[in-house]
Protein backbone atom coordinates (compact mmCIF):
# COMPACT_ATOMS: atom_id res chain seq x y z
CA UNK A 1 0.00 0.00 0.00
CA UNK A 2 1.54 3.48 -0.67
CA UNK A 3 1.06 6.71 1.77
CA UNK A 4 1.16 9.94 1.06
CA UNK A 5 2.60 12.70 4.06
CA UNK A 6 1.08 16.34 3.93
CA UNK A 7 1.58 18.90 6.99
CA UNK A 8 0.35 21.88 7.50
CA UNK A 9 1.28 24.97 9.66
CA UNK A 10 -0.92 28.28 10.34
CA UNK A 11 1.16 31.24 9.22
CA UNK A 12 -0.78 33.83 10.80
CA UNK A 13 -4.66 35.42 11.04
CA UNK A 14 -4.27 35.67 7.16
CA UNK A 15 -2.51 32.05 5.60
CA UNK A 16 -0.79 28.98 6.42
CA UNK A 17 1.33 26.80 4.61
CA UNK A 18 1.30 22.92 3.01
CA UNK A 19 4.52 20.57 3.03
CA UNK A 20 4.72 17.91 0.84
CA UNK A 21 8.24 16.71 -0.47
CA UNK A 22 10.21 19.60 -1.21
CA UNK A 23 7.12 21.20 -2.51
CA UNK A 24 5.12 24.31 -0.39
CA UNK A 25 1.78 25.53 -0.99
CA UNK A 26 0.76 28.49 0.92
CA UNK A 27 -2.86 28.16 1.54
CA UNK A 28 -6.06 30.50 2.17
CA UNK A 29 -6.81 30.29 5.48
CA UNK A 30 -7.95 33.79 5.94
CA UNK A 31 -11.52 33.95 6.55
CA UNK A 32 -11.89 37.37 4.54
CA UNK A 33 -10.15 35.37 1.87
CA UNK A 34 -6.72 35.93 -0.16
CA UNK A 35 -5.96 36.06 -4.28
CA UNK A 36 -3.18 34.84 -3.99
CA UNK A 37 -3.83 31.62 -2.28
CA UNK A 38 -5.94 28.51 -3.13
CA UNK A 39 -8.94 28.17 -0.76
CA UNK A 40 -9.44 24.36 0.36
CA UNK A 41 -11.92 23.94 -2.39
CA UNK A 42 -9.91 24.80 -5.12
CA UNK A 43 -7.32 23.21 -3.41
CA UNK A 44 -9.25 20.04 -4.01
CA UNK A 45 -10.50 20.75 -7.28
CA UNK A 46 -6.89 21.45 -8.26
CA UNK A 47 -6.25 18.07 -6.79
CA UNK A 48 -9.18 16.58 -9.39
CA UNK A 49 -7.31 18.37 -11.75
CA UNK A 50 -4.12 16.66 -11.28
CA UNK A 51 -5.20 13.46 -11.31
CA UNK A 52 -7.41 13.56 -14.62
CA UNK A 53 -4.12 15.03 -16.40
CA UNK A 54 -1.45 12.43 -14.62
CA UNK A 55 -3.89 10.04 -15.16
CA UNK A 56 -3.78 11.05 -19.18
CA UNK A 57 -0.10 11.13 -18.71
CA UNK A 58 -0.47 7.22 -17.33
CA UNK A 59 -2.68 5.97 -19.96
CA UNK A 60 -2.20 7.63 -23.07
CA UNK A 61 1.35 5.36 -23.84
CA UNK A 62 -0.69 2.26 -22.75
CA UNK A 63 -3.01 2.89 -25.49
CA UNK A 64 -1.18 4.54 -28.02
CA UNK A 65 -3.06 7.40 -27.93
CA UNK A 66 -1.61 10.61 -29.39
CA UNK A 67 -1.97 14.41 -27.70
CA UNK A 68 -0.32 17.38 -27.37
CA UNK A 69 -2.48 19.47 -25.13
CA UNK A 70 -4.96 18.50 -22.00
CA UNK A 71 -7.42 21.46 -20.21
CA UNK A 72 -9.66 20.99 -17.46
CA UNK A 73 -12.26 23.13 -16.17
CA UNK A 74 -13.68 22.31 -13.13
CA UNK A 75 -17.09 23.72 -11.36
CA UNK A 76 -18.35 22.73 -7.59
CA UNK A 77 -21.66 23.13 -6.22
CA UNK A 78 -21.40 24.20 -2.42
CA UNK A 79 -24.32 23.31 0.06
CA UNK A 80 -24.44 25.28 3.10
CA UNK A 81 -26.43 23.11 5.60
CA UNK A 82 -24.47 20.41 6.19
CA UNK A 83 -21.36 22.29 4.44
CA UNK A 84 -20.22 19.57 1.74
CA UNK A 85 -20.01 19.57 -1.78
CA UNK A 86 -22.94 18.95 -3.32
CA UNK A 87 -21.82 18.11 -7.21
CA UNK A 88 -18.45 18.63 -9.36
CA UNK A 89 -18.75 18.61 -13.03
CA UNK A 90 -15.64 19.12 -14.98
CA UNK A 91 -14.92 19.28 -19.04
CA UNK A 92 -11.71 18.23 -19.95
CA UNK A 93 -10.22 19.45 -23.26
CA UNK A 94 -7.59 17.57 -25.29
CA UNK A 95 -5.80 18.16 -28.06
CA UNK A 96 -6.06 15.31 -30.55
CA UNK A 97 -6.88 14.40 -34.17
CA UNK A 98 -7.33 10.64 -32.66
CA UNK A 99 -11.40 9.16 -33.21
CA UNK A 100 -13.82 10.40 -30.65
CA UNK A 101 -14.31 6.57 -30.00
CA UNK A 102 -10.50 6.87 -28.81
CA UNK A 103 -11.21 10.48 -26.74
CA UNK A 104 -14.27 8.24 -24.59
CA UNK A 105 -12.10 5.23 -24.63
CA UNK A 106 -9.18 7.66 -22.61
CA UNK A 107 -11.89 9.46 -20.85
CA UNK A 108 -13.06 6.01 -19.31
CA UNK A 109 -9.53 4.42 -17.98
CA UNK A 110 -9.22 8.37 -16.34
CA UNK A 111 -12.68 7.99 -14.61
CA UNK A 112 -11.62 4.17 -13.87
CA UNK A 113 -7.98 4.42 -12.99
CA UNK A 114 -8.04 8.17 -10.82
CA UNK A 115 -7.15 7.75 -7.46
CA UNK A 116 -8.89 11.27 -6.46
CA UNK A 117 -11.17 10.87 -9.38
CA UNK A 118 -12.81 7.65 -7.41
CA UNK A 119 -12.46 8.98 -4.31
CA UNK A 120 -14.46 11.93 -4.93
CA UNK A 121 -17.24 10.00 -6.88
CA UNK A 122 -17.77 7.74 -4.28
CA UNK A 123 -18.86 10.92 -2.07
CA UNK A 124 -20.60 13.50 -4.49
CA UNK A 125 -21.74 13.75 -7.82
CA UNK A 126 -18.94 13.39 -10.10
CA UNK A 127 -19.81 14.58 -13.87
CA UNK A 128 -17.78 15.10 -16.46
CA UNK A 129 -17.47 15.34 -20.65
CA UNK A 130 -14.34 14.91 -22.63
CA UNK A 131 -13.66 17.26 -25.48
CA UNK A 132 -11.64 17.73 -28.81
CA UNK A 133 -9.72 21.12 -28.45
CA UNK A 134 -9.46 22.95 -31.91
Amino acid sequence: MLTYRVSGRRIDSHGSIAMAKAAEVILDTDLAGRDDAMNPVELLLSALAACIIKGIERVAPMIEFAFDRVEVELLAERQDAPPRLAAISYRLLVGTSESDQRLELLHTNVRKYGTIYNTLSAGTALTGAIERLP
